[in-house]
């Protein structure tokens, strides 16, 4: 690392300790030929994914899009904020371990469901019915009692 005041490369950390989000790592560096300090952050690159959508458009992928489908899922449900945060970061774990630069709404959209199936099935369903575009009654009761089934199947009734 180049000292900013004088540009020499002689520079050695004096502390390094994580930032308050545990995201990345702040450290103290002196110039080993000026004497002076500053801050460096170090932080793991984020590979940038495009969202291929339904109609083959792309959109660079946004977090919040899938925060904010997540909160109008649980809004009047009792999960907390942090719960629905965990699954995001869950998510974009899953993503980038996917090691593809492309992901389909599709995918994202199961992962959601997925994760919201497991933590309050109400919020699922909300999920389900505009994910899925429900346009009757029917579907909405086939998803209901596939949830249903599926209880019955865990608990061994």
């Amino acid at each position: 690392m180049n000292c900013p005041f004088c540009n020499t490369p002689e520079t050695k950390v004096i502390d390094s300790r994580p930032t308050e989000e545990g995201q990345a790592i702040r450290r103290r560096r002196e110039c080993g030929k000026c004497g002076k300090r500053f801050t460096t952050y170090e932080k793991v690159e984020e590979v940038l994914f495009m969202v291929v959508k339904r109609d083959g458009s792309r959109e660079q992928f946004d977090r919040a899009k899938i925060l904010n489908g997540i909160i109008r899922a649980c809004q009047k449900r009792p999960v907390t904020l942090e719960q629905m945060e965990a699954i995001v970061v869950d998510i974009e774990r899953t993503l980038n371990n996917q090691m593809e630069k492309e992901i389909s709404t599709e995918f994202i959209g199961n992962a959601v469901m997925d994760r919201l199936k497991d933590l309050d099935q109400v919020a699922y369903v909300r999920f389900a019915s505009v994910y899925r575009k429900f346009t009757d009654v029917e579907t909405f009761v086939s998803e209901i009692e596939k949830l249903v089934n599926n209880e019955k199947g865990k608990n061994g009734k």
